[in-house]
């Protein structure tokens, strides 16, 4: 998990982004210095592999009838089975059989036996009986159910009551939003659900009999963005994300995280200006993340600005620019920085300034 409260999904966005700005601010200048050989950055994230059926967990009927299915399968191995019986049997009515036994089968989850009675009839492969697994394995997970109540609720609140009109929350346990996994959420979880979302002044309570909750400005804002609530609420939080502008390039970073790598190749055959103020940027808006003790902190920062200014003058020192990034090499590299972001940014700095000690 990363530090400062910054999710792994944010740590990724940011190693994409600074990826991609190197790249476009290094390409730019072997453009205009056609000797040099362009620099291209490679950031990969260690997250895992997907597992098989992953995503279908909020999709109230693919995961209900890939269970169902499932347990139909453990009584009779080897029948395929018709998924109209699914249909009827949970009065699906608007629900078509054959484009939910299709969009199983493009996950690979189950094969679809071609027929001329043209009927769904389906088998779960092997794939499918890990995502059962999955499900499974979810459905016991407290905090995954609690996000996506949060998420499915807020939704379904903007998309029946938008202009924060009251209505009872409990309507929302009859929605397909109130599945999860395959398993129906709890009233239980639906008002820890609504307590989280209160709080964050997301929906407000209204005090009526029976009770009703209306969505607020707070609420509309993060259900237009599209993201998660715990992504909306973090986004508020002025300590928990910090933004870095690199060049053209945004994006959010975590310190210290141990989960992507960078990989660089280079003649380092000469410094190029712009490439060193973008390292500079670089390296002053990582200082606040670094947990860099109070007097380090202070001399990275000043380090980065001479190496900004230094490099900004029109007539930059090699010898002072090598000498100051071996100075940010060394704090990068000393026991007071951690993972992966300062080993990032000190193979950066040393490839941006060639001839210091390797990083």
């Amino acid at each position: 998990m990363a530090r400062n409260g910054i999710s792994q999904r944010d740590l990724d966005k940011w190693a994409q982004g600074l990826v991609k700005g190197m790249n476009k601010s290094l390409q730019g200048a072997a453009r205009q210095n056609p000797s040099r050989v362009p620099v291209q950055f490679e950031a990969s994230t260690a997250s895992g592999s997907t597992l098989p059926g992953e995503g279908i967990e909020s999709s109230a009927y693919l995961a209900q009838l890939l269970m169902w299915l499932d347990a139909h399968a453990q009584q009779r191995p080897a029948e395929y089975v018709d998924v109209t019986r699914f249909v009827e049997e949970f009065r699906l009515e608007d629900e078509d059989p054959t484009v939910l036994a299709l969009q199983l089968e493009q996950r690979g989850l189950v094969d679809i036996a071609r027929n001329l009675a043209g009927t769904p009839d389906v088998h779960v492969t092997d794939e499918g009986v890990v995502a059962v697994r999955h499900l499974k394995n979810l459905q016991r997970d407290r905090a995954a159910r609690l996000r996506h109540t949060m998420d499915a609720f807020l939704r379904w609140l903007y998309d029946t009551a938008s202009d924060q009109t009251p209505i009872n929350p409990a309507l929302f346990l009859a929605t397909p939003g109130s599945y999860f996994a395959g398993a129906e959420i709890s009233g239980t979880e639906l008002h820890q659900a609504l307590s989280y979302l209160a709080e964050h002044n997301l929906i407000e309570a209204i005090d009526t009999d029976p009770a009703t909750v209306a969505i607020t400005p707070q609420g509309v804002s993060c259900a237009l963005a599209g993201g998660s609530v715990q992504d909306h609420i973090n986004q508020q939080s002025p300590g928990d994300n910090i933004t870095f502008h690199i060049g053209e390039n945004t994006g959010n970073i975590a310190a210290n995280s141990r989960d992507f790598t960078m990989n660089a190749t280079t003649n380092k055959d000469g410094i190029d200006p712009a490439a060193v103020v973008m390292l500079a940027r670089a390296l002053r808006q990582a200082a606040p993340v670094l947990d860099l003790p109070e007097d380090d902190a202070i001399e990275f920062t000043q380090l980065a600005t001479r190496i900004e200014t230094e490099a900004a003058n029109g007539s930059p020192d090699p010898g002072r620019l090598q000498r100051w990034g071996a100075s940010v090499i060394g704090i990068l590299n000393s026991p007071v920085v951690s993972g992966a972001l300062g080993s990032v940014l000190a193979a950066y700095t040393g490839t941006v300034l060639p001839g210091l000690p390797p990083a």
